[in-house]
């Protein structure tokens, strides 16, 4: 069996003996016609709670609460959520607050701060021109955060603008129980709420401490102004034209593997081929819009997308076999870095599961990625900051007082306002996203590694090729090992029953 992998920006086929357990997400279902009109019905019956025409003032002010796009990954130019957007604030216009009382909050947590270009895909370029309100984009570092209370020993400090208001908005979709929905709000916090945002499984609210901290948050706004969401369930994205069955339908994969497109894409330049990628035509749609409290919403949209995306696994493997793909899920969308492969792979591939982890206690994930050293210029410069940190051997209290030290890095911090680089904090919280699957593994190995010192800095075993990793796996597992290919991106969830 030739199973073609995602290995950055290349294609690896992969020759899977018949008891390779493939896993590829189902096929995208039915979806909604009109995306707007299934908004606007949600927000006029939500699933519980008042609808929005009680919550409004006629003439007051709303601020309508969005986060980036980063999942599905990748994403699609003509995503869903921009309709919902644009249907969101036409229809609080229609009750009676005008589109210049409206703010736009675009919660991007950690990550580098919307630009221009950016906030322009927010919505289709017909609803910006009707739209006269204000486009706003979260600072982490605000001097002006409003302290909500505390969650334990972790102070909430949110934007002002979720307080000085009449009403709040969410308008998300349900992708993992951090992103979307009450993780919308926690975005719009500060540092200390959002590094202490973790979570053992990104499917389950159990032993999540990010979900706790984002029931606080809703709750504590709730309290202040009346606060309502609505929540979009996605297809996974979907190839446009001669490969668009690829990676759900079995024949697609003999077809992606055959294909003489492959062979030539193989030969490109790197940069060429990314760029290539970029360009290829995709969609993403949605299939139900709920509305409510933002947790309720979130919580039943979050359900409607596992049943229909999720891949069972019976038992969990002793070595799994991930695809990389050929940027990173934090919007702007960069090049990958050798910290963001790892939380690609192990922070989220590695996290998308109920039940059961999938790989077996002390067993092997293999990443198909070259590992370059690569840190885009001046963009990523935290992450180098912070993979040279880990390069030198530092000890976890070391890294502890590292973190307080990039935290109180005014450089850096300007850096971030200007929207010039992440927040000197996101490298380090994208790193403690590996900590639950690095807890459970025995070894990470990276197959194809063209940078074995990089690997050997963040604890990673390199190997030349695919056959190498493959082996090592088998030895670990006492001489035969139950392998999986995992066919992403795009991600999907797992759903694991017990060993």
């Amino acid at each position: 069996m030739r199973v073609p992998v995602p290995a950055g920006s290349r294609l690896t086929v992969v020759n899977a003996p018949d008891d390779t357990v493939v896993l590829r997400p189902p096929a995208p279902s039915e979806r909604i016609a009109d995306v707007g009109a299934a908004v606007r019905d949600a927000l006029r019956f939500p699933l519980s709670g008042e609808p929005l025409e009680a919550l409004v003032t006629p003439g007051g002010s709303a601020t309508i609460v969005v986060e980036p796009r980063e999942l599905p990954l990748p994403g699609a130019p003509r995503d869903p959520r921009r309709a919902a957007l644009a249907a969101t604030f036409d229809e609080l216009e229609r009750l009676g607050v005008p589109s210049r009382r409206q703010t736009i909050l675009v919660a991007g947590g950690l990550n580098r701060r919307a630009g221009q270009s950016e906030l322009a895909e927010l919505v289709p370029p017909e609803a910006a021109r009707r739209f006269r309100g204000r486009v706003e984009v979260h600072d982490a570092e605000a001097e002006d955060l409003v302290h909500l209370g505390d969650a334990g020993d972790t102070p909430v400090r949110i934007d002002r603008r979720l307080v000085e208001t009449d009403v709040v908005v969410c308008v998300t979709a349900a992708e993992t129980v951090l992103h979307g929905g009450p993780g919308t709000l926690l975005g719009a916090c500060g540092p200390e709420a959002l590094l202490a945002a973790g979570a053992d499984s990104l499917l389950e609210t159990r032993h999540s401490r990010g979900w706790e901290l984002a029931l606080a948050v809703e709750r504590g706004i709730a309290a202040r102004v009346p606060v309502i969401g609505a929540s979009l369930a996605l297809n996974p994205p979907r190839l446009l034209g001669r490969f668009r069955r690829y990676p759900y339908d079995e024949a697609s994969l003999a077809h992606v593997a055959t294909s003489p497109f492959r062979r030539v894409f193989s030969v490109l330049p790197g940069g060429l081929r990314r760029r290539v990628l970029d360009e290829v035509a995709r969609e993403v749609t949605a299939v139900a819009a709920f509305a409510g409290p933002p947790s309720v919403a979130h919580a039943e949209a979050l359900l409607r997308a596992i049943a229909r995306r999720s891949s069972r696994l019976e038992q969990p493997l002793d070595a799994l076999v991930i695809g990389m793909p050929w940027q990173h899920h934090h919007v702007p969308r960069e090049g990958l870095n050798p910290i963001t492969v790892a939380a690609l792979a192990l922070g989220l591939a590695l996290r998308l599961w109920r039940d059961a982890f999938p790989i077996a206690e002390g067993g092997t994930a293999i990443v198909l990625d070259r590992l370059s050293r690569h840190f885009a210029h001046g963009t990523q410069d935290p992450y180098r900051t912070l993979f040279h940190l880990l390069r030198d051997g530092r000890t976890a209290a070391e890294l502890d007082a590292d973190e307080r030290a990039a935290a109180a890095d005014e450089r850096a911090l300007e850096t971030y306002r200007a929207g010039k680089a992440c927040h000197p904090l996101l490298p380090f919280a994208d790193w403690a996203s590996c900590r639950p699957a690095l807890d459970r593994l025995g070894a990470v190995v990276v197959a194809g590694c063209r940078d074995h010192a990089a690997a050997r800095a963040l604890g990673f075993v390199p190997t030349h090729g695919l056959s190498s990793a493959l082996e090592m796996a088998h030895g670990r597992a006492g001489g035969t090992a139950r392998v999986g290919l995992l066919l992403s991106p795009p991600y999907f969830p797992l759903e694991v029953g017990a060993e």
